[in-house]
């Protein structure tokens, strides 16, 4: 066997992701905050990027002209307007404007804090006081007791009953229901507390909570010996009693607003963008630094760390520069697309897939993905997730398409009007859309209806 050795050329194409390149998709895919604080770390390891302040240089000398103009004052108007004014002239401006400590509370008290202050109240002895204060540090957000009694006095070497007592005294408190140890006695203190004496509702709530929950009430009603519409009755006051007491006060995980990473406005007709710059900083280079890189040997270690430093803070502002040209592409493509939803409602939403975008923007269907990525957007219709705006839809009748949210709005329509005692099955909605051209099967009903949270028609029958 003859073993040859020979070169030969050849052309492969390959992505080659260099660390720029990864830094821009990287960038691409960062909402508004979290671009805020990568560009925070970015200004802390790389001295040659600076702060653009010219803008707070305008804002601040705009502030000192109305200040100038604030300095030519009458003083012959003020002194008189200061001499017509009495204590009791303020007094009555003060109680007009409607001055108060509740407008200086910086935050709403938490649940523990809520329960706490209640306990610290109540006239309890030291132990209970003790044990109590345990006990409110072991609600979760909903209310709930998330420790049991045995435990409690394990910790705290006291008896078991001790504890229960406690536990009793906390359970009288505001919000009713709270220090519950489940759902049954989270209801139970909530009738007590409440004063409702309907006939059967304990039973109800002891023994078929899941049979209520299914809704299957012929077995209630045969095992409370009961009629159907009685049933129904003690739904309707359960339905009425809060399962999760805790769940209306704030947390200090919570969320409580949306900075939305651009503006949707409309301007003469049509629909234009507006980027949210405010959040994020605007970068520059360090002007010292700058002076140093021209005034050092190019040949210097520090010459060549400047300019080390200074390839990298010019490729992050680019990177940056980028995304806000792409995000504002396709947000703009976006509006343009779904301008009747923007004008009429989600009744008219379009069904859309980011390969239409991509095709719109001239990029790939990826770098859309990365660019609607955990992004919201202000619109006339509210604040929304890019993504709510990429609906699959149902072929109709006339050959046009209609987006799943406009369906799912349609059947809610429908289910809100109907009759409570004879409610629309599934077949019947389905086909009370396709009277409307929407092509659309039972089993895509039934899934959409699970979707917005809506019973069955067996569930939602009244009697």
């Amino acid at each position: 066997m003859q073993m040859n050795f020979s070169l030969k050329l050849s052309q492969t194409q390959k992505l080659v992701m260099t660390p720029e390149l990864r830094q821009a998709i990287t960038i691409l895919q960062l909402s508004t905050l979290e671009l805020d604080q990568y560009i925070e770390n970015q200004l802390l390891e790389n001295p040659l990027l600076d702060v653009n302040e010219d803008i707070f240089k305008n804002e601040d000398s705009a502030e000192k002209v109305e200040e100038k103009e604030d300095d030519n004052i009458d003083w012959e108007e003020y002194f008189q307007d200061e001499a017509n004014s009495t204590p009791i002239r303020v007094q009555r401006e003060q109680k007009e404007e409607g001055i108060g400590y509740e407008n200086f509370v910086s935050s709403t008290p938490s649940l523990q804090e809520h329960v706490m202050m209640q306990l610290h109240i109540s006239s309890v002895s030291k132990t209970t006081l003790k044990i109590g204060e345990f006990l409110i540090g072991n609600l979760d957000k909903n209310g709930y007791l998330a420790i049991t009694t045995k435990e409690v006095a394990r910790l705290l070497k006291v008896g078991e009953n001790e504890v229960e007592e406690a536990l009793k005294i906390i359970q009288s408190f505001d919000p009713p229901g709270v220090g519950a140890r489940n759902l049954t006695e989270c209801l139970l203190i909530q009738i007590e507390q409440k004063g409702i004496d309907t006939p059967k509702i304990k039973d109800l709530v002891k023994n078929h909570l899941v049979d209520l929950a299914e809704a299957r009430f012929s077995r209630i009603a045969e095992a409370l010996n009961i009629s159907l519409t009685e049933v129904q009755n003690l739904k309707d006051i359960l339905v009425t009693l809060d399962p999760k007491p805790g769940r209306n006060f704030t947390s200090a995980n919570d969320v409580h607003y949306i900075i939305p990473d651009a503006v949707i406005e409309k301007v003469g007709g049509e629909y234009l963008v507006i980027m949210n710059d405010t959040v994020s900083p605007r970068l520059s280079i360090n002007a010292y630094y700058r002076s140093l890189l021209t005034s050092e040997d190019k040949e210097s270690n520090i010459a060549k760390f400047l300019s080390n430093r200074l390839d990298s803070a010019l490729w992050l502002i680019k990177s940056i520069e980028q995304r806000r040209i792409t995000l504002h592409k396709v947000i703009q493509s976006i509006a343009d697309v779904q301008k009747d939803f923007l004008d009429n409602g989600l009744m008219y939403l379009k069904p859309l897939t980011m390969k239409q975008i991509a095709d719109m923007v001239e990029v790939h269907e990826s770098t859309v993905s990365r660019a609607i990525s955990g992004k919201y957007v202000q619109t006339p219709r509210g604040v929304f997730e890019l993504k709510f705006f990429f609906q699959s839809g149902l072929d109709n009748v006339n050959g046009t398409t209609t987006s799943s949210e406009s369906i799912k709005k349609m059947m809610q329509e429908m289910i809100e009007e109907e009759d409570p005692y004879n409610p629309l099955s599934d077949q019947k909605i389905a086909d009370m859309l396709k009277e409307k051209g929407i092509s659309i099967s039972r089993r895509t009903v039934s899934k959409y209806r699970e979707e917005i949270g809506i019973l069955s028609s067996t569930k939602r029958k009244r009697y």
